[in-house]
C-alpha cells in the first residue's frame, strides 16, 4: 500500500472527489490529512527554489536561505513572492477528521495543535484519538513560531498511545527537537520535509535515536540531493512518503502534480523492496495503521 503521510486538506485547490481522482492517476492508496494552515498562493519559480535548496543545504549559506523562506510580517503573516499570507493559527481538525469518515478507505487524519493557539494541544488530541483513522498529532513550530519542547504535554499522551508526532522545524530554538526528545525520550518523532531547515544536522543529531523519522515531503524544501542523502545516511527504515500537498511542483499545464514526488522516488530508488519502504511500510509501522 502507498500512503502519502503529509496532505494538507486544501479544496480550493483539490476537493475530495478531485483529490481521490489524483491519487487514482498516481497510484496513491491512503492519504493522511491535515488542516490547511494558508492559502493557496503561486509556485516560485523553479530555478529560485534550486538556489534556495542550495543555499539551505549548506550550513555555510543556510543564513541567506533564511532571509527568503523567514519573511515574516509584523502581523505574523508569511511572504512568499513578496506577498503576504495570513497564517491560521488553528488549522481545521473537523473537517479533516470528516472528511475520513467520509472516505475512510482513502484518508486517515492528523490532529493539528499549536500551543500558542486557541485551543490546548493535549485536549485536542484527547477530542480525536478514538477517531477512526487517527494517525498522530501536527504541528508547525516554525510558522506558529514556538519551540518543539512546548509540544511535550501532547507528545507524553503520544508516546503513552504509539503514535507519532509530526513537526515542520524551524530556525534556532524553533528546530530544538531535541529538548523535546530529552523531555519525552519514548516519543515516536518525523521531522518533516526531510528536515528542513538543519538537513544534514539533523540527521547526525537524530542517527541514533532509532524514534526518529524524516518524511520526502515538499518540491520547494526538498531537492533529488537531499533525498538521496537522507536515504544513504540514515537508511530507507527511516525516510518517509509524503507530498505536503497540494503545495509543489506544477505540470507543464500549471496543474498541480501531485505524483511528481512519488515518481521522483521510483526513479532514483528502482529497487522494488527499498520503494514498498519509503512509500508505504515505513509510515504504516510508524502510525500503526493497516
Amino acid at each position: 500500500m502507498v500512503v502519502d503521510c503529509h496532505y494538507h486538506l486544501e479544496e480550493r485547490v483539490l476537493s475530495k472527489p478531485e483529490l481521490i481522482a489524483e491519487m487514482d492517476r498516481a497510484g496513491i492508496e491512503k492519504v493522511a490529512l491535515m488542516g490547511s494552515m494558508i492559502a493557496p498562493f503561486p509556485e516560485p519559480p523553479r530555478f529560485l527554489l534550486r538556489l534556495l535548496q542550495f543555499f539551505l543545504e549548506h550550513r555555510s549559506l543556510r543564513k541567506i536561505g533564511r532571509v527568503f523562506v523567514s519573511d515574516f510580517t509584523p502581523q505574523g503573516d508569511i511572504r512568499i513572492l513578496g506577498k503576504p499570507f495570513p497564517i491560521k493559527p488553528d488549522p481545521g481538525n473537523q473537517e479533516v477528521f470528516d472528511a475520513v469518515r467520509q472516505f475512510p478507505g482513502r484518508f486517515a487524519g492528523w490532529v493539528f495543535v499549536n500551543p500558542s493557539g486557541q485551543f490546548d494541544p493535549v485536549s485536542e488530541l484527547e477530542k480525536y484519538q478514538d477517531e477512526p483513522g487517527f494517525v498522530g498529532v501536527k504541528a508547525h513550530p516554525f510558522w506558529h513560531h514556538h519551540a518543539p519542547v512546548e509540544l511535550a504535554p501532547v507528545a507524553e499522551k503520544l508516546a503513552e498511545l504509539g503514535k507519532p508526532l509530526l513537526i515542520h522545524a524551524g530556525f534556532g530554538e524553533e528546530g530544538d527537537f531535541g529538548a523535546l526528545l530529552r523531555a519525552v525520550p519514548g516519543l515516536k518523532l518525523i521531522l518533516a520535509h526531510t528536515g528542513f531547515p538543519g538537513y544534514g544536522d539533523f540527521w547526525r543529531a537524530a542517527r541514533d535515536n532509532k524514534n526518529v523519522f524524516f518524511d520526502l515531503s515538499q518540491t520547494s524544501y526538498v531537492s533529488e540531493k537531499a533525498t538521496l542523502e537522507s536515504v544513504a545516511y540514515l537508511g530507507p527504515e527511516r525516510l518517509l512518503f509524503g507530498t505536503d500537498g497540494p503545495y509543489g511542483y506544477h505540470d507543464a499545464g500549471g496543474r498541480y502534480d501531485y505524483g511528481f514526488i512519488k515518481r521522483r522516488i521510483e526513479r532514483l530508488f528502482p529497487d522494488r523492496g527499498m520503494q514498498q519502504r519509503l512509500l508505504g511500510e515505513n509510515f504504516r509501522e510508524v502510525a500503526g495503521i493497516g
